[in-house]
């Protein structure tokens, strides 16, 4: 097994070795128990193995009992990954969105958008249509413009592209 396998599993079991402790001892109501069991089991068991069917589940079933905004922006937030990772990107968006409504200061989530924006940006150059790739490479400058303002260190190279396209103003 490849070294960085092995770091991935001993995490992954460290997570969830924690977060089962975590469970017992912090008090808390049996429904936002039950929405962290989902999550924990979307992430950890589903998500980081693939398993993306398997995940989208148990995020739609940590949905069900969470009330908490910014614990159910994270929950959207992952939806959202995974439909980008499925290539569903107007999917992913709609859940970006819906995390960002609950919590606006989710970097993870302006920077996505933002990706997604730029790769629509460069399909549309494929499709010889440089004022709708300028459109699109505009929007995702302004959502990487507030990922930026929220955590500067985490998007050097959102900074850098925007310099060199000249989007970028310090």
């Amino acid at each position: 097994m490849p070294r960085s396998q092995r770091n991935d599993n001993f995490i992954d079991k460290t997570f969830t070795i924690v977060a089962d402790i975590l469970l017992r001892i912090i008090p808390m109501a049996s429904g936002e128990k039950k929405a962290f069991t989902y999550y924990r089991d979307g992430v950890m068991s589903a998500q980081s193995e693939g398993e993306y069917a398997e995940a989208l589940q148990n995020y739609y079933e940590a949905m069900r009992p969470e009330i908490d905004p910014y614990d159910r922006s994270y929950i959207l937030y992952n939806i959202g990954l995974i439909h980008t990772s499925n290539g569903e990107h107007t999917k992913a968006l709609e859940y970006y969105f819906q995390a960002l409504e609950r919590n606006p200061s989710l970097p993870q989530a302006l920077n996505n958008t933002a990706l997604i924006c730029h790769y629509r940006g460069e399909q549309a150059i494929q499709q010889g249509d440089p004022e709708i790739a300028e459109a699109w490479f505009n929007q995702a400058a302004e959502y990487w413009k507030q990922a930026i303002a929220l955590a500067p260190s985490n998007y050097i190279e959102a900074q850098n592209r925007l310099k060199i396209t000249g989007r970028f103003r310090e």
